[in-house]
């Protein structure tokens, strides 16, 4: 058995895209995965949550949702505000940990970021990983921003003596600015490693198909594809600065000074 949790540097990052990517290529290797969703929130009931998401995107049907509160907040406040009971994580570390029991592959995908509130007490998905022994994938922007985001994420996991899985890129834009471009290089060094993957902008209106060989050319070795990233990265070269380096040698300091009081203006 095998179990990962997939978290993020925050919301809207493309964490459900990513856990479908995984998903998608462990399925496509004929391994027996289910994906689980913990808290749901944001989505009255019966309405389509993130795992329908994932099931639109990778045809699996194995899918687990523990909780579900209608408004969009985090877990803790979407519960407190509907009146509700949190989810216990201890309750559902044991679910999970019987789901893994006969798949090849969990994967648990988190609310929010890594140290988003489950409940009064301040549990996170942090302490779901350190309840399984689970490794964790982070999932991070592009753009302006990320670094901070992932660095704090990935200083988080260290201090609990998380496993970090890579960080993945789950919305890289069709048109990259140049703080996207030089990102690719910033956030390799804050994962001290290569980034485990990077996955297009709008890869979830995809059908299985499609999106299973998207997943392949876009994610990492180490999570069932074929993505390179140093060739990506040499292609989408960070032009930091397009002047001339080093730059031309500076004339004489201080400069020789002209007349003064300067010439009379002509009218």
């Amino acid at each position: 058995m095998s179990l990962l949790i997939v978290s993020g540097t925050g919301t809207d990052v493309g964490k459900t895209v990513a856990t479908a990517a995984v998903a998608a290529l462990a399925h496509a290797r004929g391994r027996r995965v289910a994906v689980v969703k913990p808290v749901q929130t944001g989505e009255r009931p019966g309405a389509p949550g993130d795992l329908a998401a994932v099931a639109a995107l990778t045809g699996l049907d194995d899918l687990h949702e523990l909780a579900r509160y209608p408004d969009p907040l985090s877990p803790e406040a979407a519960a407190r505000t509907a009146g509700r009971p949190p989810l216990d994580l201890r309750r559902a570390a044991d679910h999970i940990a019987a789901l893994a029991a006969d798949r090849d592959l969990v994967i648990v995908e988190g609310a929010g970021g890594l140290l988003v509130r489950y409940d009064p007490a301040g549990s996170t998905i942090a302490d779901l990983a350190a309840m399984l022994d689970a490794p964790v994938l982070v999932v991070a922007a592009a753009g302006l921003g990320t670094l901070n985001h992932t660095a704090l994420t990935l200083e988080a996991l260290a201090a609990r003596k998380l496993t970090c899985a890579g960080v993945v890129v789950g919305s890289w834009p069709a048109d990259p600015g140049l703080a996207e471009r030089c990102n690719l290089v910033d956030l390799a060094a804050l994962a001290d490693g290569p980034l485990a993957g990077l996955l297009p902008a709008g890869a979830g209106r995809l059908a299985p198909g499609p999106f299973t060989e998207l997943a392949s050319r876009s994610l990492g070795r180490a999570l069932g594809g074929s993505f390179d990233v140093a060739a990506f990265r040499a292609a989408q070269a960070c032009a930091a600065d397009p002047r001339p380096w080093p730059p031309p040698t500076p004339g004489p300091w201080p400069p020789t000074p002209g007349p003064w009081p300067p010439p009379t203006l002509g009218r």
